[in-house]
């Protein structure tokens, strides 16, 4: 599928999980079709929300395959081939490539703690020049990996490669995203990689965002979709409603609780994509557990989803209301009857 522009909402799919932890394709394919329906940009497979970290090579692969064989025209298939390892990285590029992808989103190298110089000249380079007909999204989320790619290399990138042209843009930082609009110009895309900055990020004329790659989209792609649809076409009275409407859903994309010790209270925080596979479950979606280190949630990280869940369901039932038609679901039930997030919480710190 060809790639003019990177607008609107791109779906940041979880990878469901079967009881014994392995690959659910079944309820993949099912979760790629509800998105379909719904009208997403694109779908990125393997990203960090679809446990990218504890996929081996052979499954990632296979979780991008099947996205991009369902998506086919429909939309853009991204597919997350980025790693620590450069090698690793060309090496599945090379692979999607090979079967039609025509995207990839690479993540800052995490752990190994290149420079920005380093990012740039060791990594995003030889993936661009190596793939010229593939479009490079670096993806910059200093939070996860540790290093960052700046906006300095990831101009003098834009203007080596035309296959460089999107960001991912979890920085965090507005004046960062910022800089980023001012050093790459006008014919590059920034990309929200946070849910709740989306719409400042879109509407800020020194940043200029054309769209989101969504957690959030995962449980509500048309609310998502419209929400940057009608910011890209200047309703921004019907953006601010339906940002007011998903905003109880952006809050649980990482869940804070304080949590009671017999050591003394601790601060515990549920990372993506630990609250969104736990609603999807109690949703009745694909989904399953994550795979360890990850876990389960707290008692109390379980109520701040289910509550922020329910505030949805009863002020703006509309945006939910997908998952009861195409899932064949009850949320009245299941958002109300704790026989629906049976063991889906730790029982006690």
């Amino acid at each position: 599928m060809r790639i003019s522009r990177f607008e609107g909402c791109y779906t940041a799919l979880i990878t469901p999980m079967k009881k014994d932890y392995e690959v659910d394709f079944e309820g993949l394919r099912r979760l790629v079709e509800f998105q379909i329906e719904e009208g997403v940009s694109g779908l990125l497979a393997v990203g960090t929300t679809g446990e990218s970290p504890t996929l081996t090579h052979d499954e990632s692969l296979m979780v991008i395959r099947e996205t991009y064989e369902l998506a086919g025209g429909k939309c853009v298939t991204i597919g997350g081939t980025g790693s620590n390892s450069t090698e690793k990285t060309i090496e599945m590029t090379r692979e999607v490539y090979d079967f039609g992808v025509r995207c990839v989103l690479l993540v800052d190298p995490y752990y190994n703690g290149p420079s920005s110089l380093e990012i740039r000249r060791e990594y995003i380079e030889p993936v661009a020049r190596m793939f010229p007909e593939v479009q490079v999204i670096p993806y910059v989320i200093p939070g996860r990996t540790g290093t960052q790619l700046m906006p300095q290399d990831l101009a003098i990138l834009h203007s080596q490669f035309e296959n460089v042209r999107a960001v991912k843009e979890a920085t965090g930082n507005i004046e960062n995203m910022k800089l980023t609009r001012k050093l790459c110009g006008e014919d590059f895309d920034i990309l929200s990689g946070d849910d709740d900055k989306t719409y400042e990020m879109m509407v800020n004329p020194e940043i200029r965002a054309s769209g989101v790659i969504s957690v959030t989209s995962n449980v509500a792609p048309r609310a998502t979709q419209n929400l940057t649809r009608a910011i890209l076409e200047g309703r921004l009275d019907e953006a601010e409603k339906i940002l007011e409407a998903l905003k109880p859903l952006f809050s649980i994309v990482t869940v804070r609780t304080e949590e009671t010790t017999p050591y003394g209270n601790v601060a515990c925080r549920a990372r993506n994509p630990l609250p969104y596979k736990t609603l999807m479950s109690v949703l009745g979606m694909p989904s399953g557990p994550c795979r360890r280190p990850l876990g389960k949630m707290t008692r109390r990280g379980l109520e701040v989803v289910l509550n922020a869940a329910r505030l949805v369901y009863e002020r703006n039932p509309e945006i939910l209301k997908p998952i009861e038609d195409f899932f064949d679901v009850d949320l009245s039930k299941r958002l109300y009857d704790k026989s629906f997030w049976e063991g889906l919480a730790y029982d006690q710190y």
